[in-house]
């Protein structure tokens, strides 16, 4: 599609179809009475050269018609439109003549305005400036041609074309006018658009740097803490066991990790368009590793399964952040209670449950829900399903079946219950 037709619209709507259509219907009618009443049809240059008489009336009708649909056709086919114009004159003047000097020739006053008209409506629909220019070029030049066979018979009269020249320019002058006024409109909105756009870019990445911010402030500087803590408590304690110190390496360690995944979280929340990550993402065999670091906790946990063959890397990576988030809750949750962890598969789906029993400290809690909003979400990205509730025992199960085909992942961030 090119830009004319792109640009170039149907018949006008609302209340402006009612004003197109009485246009048309005026200029049809005007036309046909003003040709059958101040010229000769069937007696113009054809009829004295060659001797062609044609009846004045039906030949008027049809000439009148012929320029209604032309006005019709400009707003949707502005060359078609200027062609039955053109043709519509042409055959007027050809087998027409005017009743008296007075009278205009070889332009009628209907047929100045009504080309003129034309040339408005096609430019302020998008007919491109060079276009318009062709076609007032164009009536000049159909001008010329009927004025030289009138001069060879003296009956020449340049007012008409003088006045066509000069009427038919204001309309295609008018036209550009129009149509570079909508252009300026639509680029105005356009922009507005664009600039709406970016503010709310703008806002939204403000809000991320905001976020990051007291995520940083807030949670780095208490990790900072602990590892400083953890790190010098052997030298700061005195008479401090083996066991109590590798107990404060690995709650060291567990700090330094944790500070670096929240960085890493950091600046995908920083970064409009965040590079790939270039270390691998955990999966299966990586949750041994989960459950020896919740062991170490003092977790009393068992891993059933666990090795699950041709699993997808988005599946993988859901099934180690779920059992990753259940284990955390059910630490925090039922402290001192056995937890069962079990890897497996099912038909074609990858099968994880993870079931506490009830705490032997204090009762189960609930608590804001989060974690479990997190595992959920996660776990429908990749088209899984998830059960999460009370057992019959009083303990906890939380269950999710992952599709092995999973090709949707989202980021590796977790969430807490």
């Amino acid at each position: 599609m090119t830009a004319e037709q792109q640009t170039l619209g149907a018949w006008p709507r609302g209340r402006w179809r009612w004003v197109a259509l009485v246009g048309v219907v005026v200029l049809a009618g005007l036309s046909a009475l003003d040709l059958y009443q101040h010229y000769t049809l069937g007696d113009g240059i054809l009829g004295e050269l060659f001797g062609i008489t044609i009846a004045p009336g039906p030949l008027a009708l049809v000439l009148g018609l012929a320029r209604g649909i032309s006005l019709a056709l400009a707003w949707s086919r502005p060359r078609p439109a200027l062609l039955i114009a053109l043709a519509t004159s042409a055959v007027s003047a050809s087998l027409g003549d005017a009743v008296s000097s007075s009278e205009p020739w070889p332009w009628a006053a209907t047929a100045v305005f009504g080309y003129a008209a034309i040339l408005a409506i096609a430019g302020a629909r998008g007919l491109p400036r060079r276009r318009l220019v062709r076609w007032w070029l164009a009536a000049q030049v159909l001008s010329v041609v009927f004025y030289i066979p009138a001069w060879a018979l003296s009956t020449t009269n340049f007012a008409s074309g003088i006045v066509m020249a000069i009427v038919s320019a204001v309309g295609a002058v008018l036209g550009d006018l129009l149509r570079s006024r909508a252009e300026a409109g639509r680029r105005l909105a356009e922009q507005e658009v664009i600039s709406e756009t970016e503010r709310g870019e703008r806002a939204r990445l403000q809000e991320r740097a905001r976020i990051a911010r007291e995520l940083h402030d807030v949670v780095a500087h208490h990790l900072s803490v602990v590892v400083v803590r953890a790190d010098s408590a052997p030298h700061r304690l005195t008479a401090v066991s083996d066991e109590v110190q590798k107990e404060f390496a690995e709650i060291g360690e567990a700090a330094r990790a944790s500070l670096t995944e929240m960085r890493r979280v950091l600046r995908l929340l920083r970064d409009d368009e965040p590079q790939p990550e270039l270390e691998p993402q955990p999966g299966l065999a990586q949750i041994p590793e989960l459950i020896d670091s919740a062991r170490q906790a003092g977790a009393d946990v068992q891993l059933k399964g666990g090795s699950v063959a041709d699993v997808d890397p988005a599946a993988q990576l859901t099934a180690y952040r779920v059992v990753q988030e259940a284990l955390s809750n059910a630490v925090r949750h039922a402290p001192g209670a056995p937890v069962r962890v079990v890897v497996g598969r099912s038909a074609n789906a990858l099968v994880v449950q993870v079931v506490n029993r009830p705490s032997t400290g204090a009762p189960i809690t609930v608590g804001s829900g989060h974690g479990l909003v997190g595992m959920r979400e996660r776990v429908e990205l990749v088209d899984g399903t998830m059960t999460a509730g009370a057992t019959s025992d009083g303990g906890y199960l939380v269950e999710v079946a992952i599709p092995m085909g999973a090709e949707v992942a989202d980021g590796d961030s977790g969430t807490r219950r």
